[in-house]
């Protein structure tokens, strides 16, 4: 990934998946301060369609950004709302682990 030169650049940027699908707004960045690497991207505008949660805003993590330029493309790990109706009706406990395994460990969610 090619190191972006002033982390104010991302305020603002619309964020889009690869597969082109409107994930939300980087309203803020996460940043270690001991490795002084970037750790997320928070979105206050995010697709509640994509990230089904009541919070405010969510937090992606930076592992899964592919490119920063006019805008930022993600790996898209949402899964669609029609793939977790049929995940539920075919087997919904081993389902609904797999949907909050991704959940819980792609994005964050604040308050």
């Amino acid at each position: 990934m090619a190191m972006i030169s002033e982390i104010s650049s991302l305020f603002g940027l619309n964020v889009y998946t690869d597969e082109g699908r409107y994930v939300g707004r980087v309203e803020d960045v996460v940043i270690d301060i001991e490795t002084r690497q970037i750790r997320g991207l928070a979105l206050h505008d995010y697709n509640k369609s994509l990230i089904e949660s009541r919070a405010i805003g969510v937090i992606l993590p930076y592992r899964i950004v592919k490119s920063v330029g006019d805008i930022v493309i993600v790996k898209d790990v949402f899964r669609r709302r029609k793939e977790r109706e049929k995940y539920v009706d075919m087997e919904e406990e081993e389902s609904e682990e797999v949907v909050e395994e991704v959940v819980e460990e792609e994005v964050v969610e604040v308050d």
